[in-house]
């Protein structure tokens, strides 16, 4: 099983989301953003090569995955088999 390790830009950048969705859609919305969070780290943990690689950004060194949390709205990761960690 995978260990996920956020680090603080993500963690920054995802509360932001969060607090905007609960202005702008309520509680409901953003609670229904942050399970689904929940869901995705899940599937991470478990099967951390499921979510298909990032097209966009084949160019870079490392290999990027996208969760698509909302319609405009994706989780990008990278994934070190030798760590197992995301």
């Amino acid at each position: 099983m995978a260990t996920i390790k956020w680090n603080k830009r993500a963690r920054r950048v995802f509360a932001e989301h969060i607090n905007y969705a609960r202005q702008e859609f309520g509680v409901t919305t953003a609670f229904r953003w942050f399970e689904k969070k929940n869901v995705i780290e899940e599937r991470i943990r478990q099967y951390p090569e499921s979510y298909p690689i990032e097209s966009l950004l084949m160019h870079k060194r490392r290999i990027y995955r996208g969760a698509v949390l909302m319609k405009n709205f994706k989780l990008l990761y990278v994934y070190y088999p030798t760590s197992d960690t995301v």
